[in-house]
Parts: structure tokens; C-alpha cells; sequence
């Protein structure tokens, strides 16, 4: 994909971006509210948190429902169905949040959020900024995820604190890189210009689940550096 130097960029093209942008960032929100708001209600009812620990794996299997039929359904889907999915899979992620935060203090929480906030934004704003292309990093990035996946299933069986610590710090960096690409791809995706304002509004969903996805991981990763402190 081209890679867009900001001086050749018309005032047209700059509007298209900045309202794509803004778009997919007030998706990102809206849905980071939620799951906090969520998460937040479940943690203060005993009841409701015990019969969500009992559901297993039910929640995680929505959230892949979810993503999964989001991926592939994507050209079939409106923009107000993949509005909803996607207000759905924050919800369903606020419902598991709520349980896991139990095992951590609310001093670690709040700590892994401010972090996270603040090297997401970071490294979104660099993808953004930056005139490099960050394209040939897809690859590479993909490979590592997939690595970052296995190495954290591995952990479930000969888990130890070291090798726990270490998938912790690569999934930081590997989700921090992640996030800087993703803007940049949605930023030249937004400079290849829309068909209409339906077609723009669900690509602003699907880049908010894009985006959401690496700040809720990062979040998790970062969470567990600070408890392993404890």
C-alpha cells in the first residue's frame, strides 16, 4: 500500500482522514467505555460474577463468534449490523473483565489502564505521523502474533514466572507495533478514498475493532507486568 508524504496531500484528501479517523476513534471510545462500564457493574455484584466464572469458555467463544463473523461476513454486513456486533463484543468483553479484575488490585488496574492509554496513543500517533512505510512490518508482526499465541498455550501447561514475564513484555511490544500499523494502514485506507458515506462508516467500525483489539490486549499484557510485581 502507498505511503502518502503529508506535503502531497490535498486539503480534500486531509478532511477524508481526519473525519475517517475521528470516526473510527469515536467507535473505539464508545466501545472502551462500554466494557469498562460493564466490567465495572459486574464487580459490584457478587452474584452476577459468580455465575459469569461459571460460564467457561462460553464468553471468549462469542467474542470469536463475533470477530469471526465480522472477518469473513464483512462485504454482506451493514454498517449498522457491524455497529452493533461490535457494541456487542464490548459488552461481552466488559462481562469477562469484570471477573478477571477480581484477581488483581485496583492499583494495578488503574495503573496497566493509564499506561496503556498512553503508549497507545503514542504509538497510534506515530502511525499516523510518520513518513515511513510501515507496511512491510505486516508480515513480520503476523508471524509474531502467531508465535505470541503459542507461546501463551504453552505457558497454560509449563507455565513459570519467567517464561510468564517474558510473553508479558513481548506482547506489549508486539500489540504496541500492531497499533502504530493498523493506524497507518487505516489512515492510507482512508486516502484510497469511500465509496459513500455507508461504505465510510463501516470501515470506521471495522478499524475501531482493529484498534480496540490491540488496546484491550496490550492492556491485558501490561496487567500482568504490574502484578507480577506483587
Amino acid at each position: 500500500m502507498n505511503q502518502y508524504p503529508p506535503s502531497t496531500l490535498s486539503a480534500r484528501s486531509e478532511s477524508v482522514v481526519r473525519s475517517f479517523i475521528g470516526r473510527t476513534y469515536s467507535w473505539m471510545t464508545a466501545g472502551l467505555a462500554l466494557t469498562a462500564a460493564i466490567a465495572y457493574f459486574v464487580g459490584r455484584n457478587p452474584d452476577l460474577m459468580v455465575s459469569i466464572g461459571r460460564s467457561g469458555f462460553l464468553l471468549p467463544l462469542v467474542q470469536l463468534g463475533i470477530v469471526m463473523f465480522l472477518s469473513f461476513l464483512a462485504p454482506r454486513v451493514s454498517a449498522t449490523v457491524a455497529g452493533l456486533l461490535f457494541m456487542a463484543y464490548s459488552a461481552v468483553t466488559g462481562l469477562t473483565f469484570g471477573v478477571i479484575f477480581q484477581f488483581y488490585t485496583a492499583s494495578d488496574v488503574t495503573a496497566a489502564f493509564l499506561t496503556t492509554a498512553g503508549t497507545f496513543g503514542a504509538m497510534s500517533a506515530f502511525g499516523f505521523l510518520t513518513r515511513r512505510n510501515l507496511a512491510p512490518m505486516g508480515t513480520f508482526l503476523m508471524f509474531a502474533l502467531i508465535g505470541l499465541i503459542i507461546a501463551s498455550i504453552v505457558n497454560i501447561f509449563i507455565g513459570g514466572s519467567t517464561l510468564n514475564l517474558i510473553i508479558s513484555a513481548v506482547g506489549v511490544l508486539l500489540f504496541a507495533g500492531l497499533t502504530a500499523y493498523d493506524t497507518q494502514m487505516l489512515r492510507n485506507m482512508a486516502l484510497q478514498g469511500f465509496g459513500d458515506a455507508h461504505t465510510q462508516e463501516k470501515g470506521a467500525i471495522y478499524g475501531a475493532l482493529t484498534l480496540y483489539l490491540n488496546f484491550i490486549n496490550m492492556f491485558l499484557f501490561i496487567l500482568r507486568l504490574f502484578s507480577s510485581r506483587d
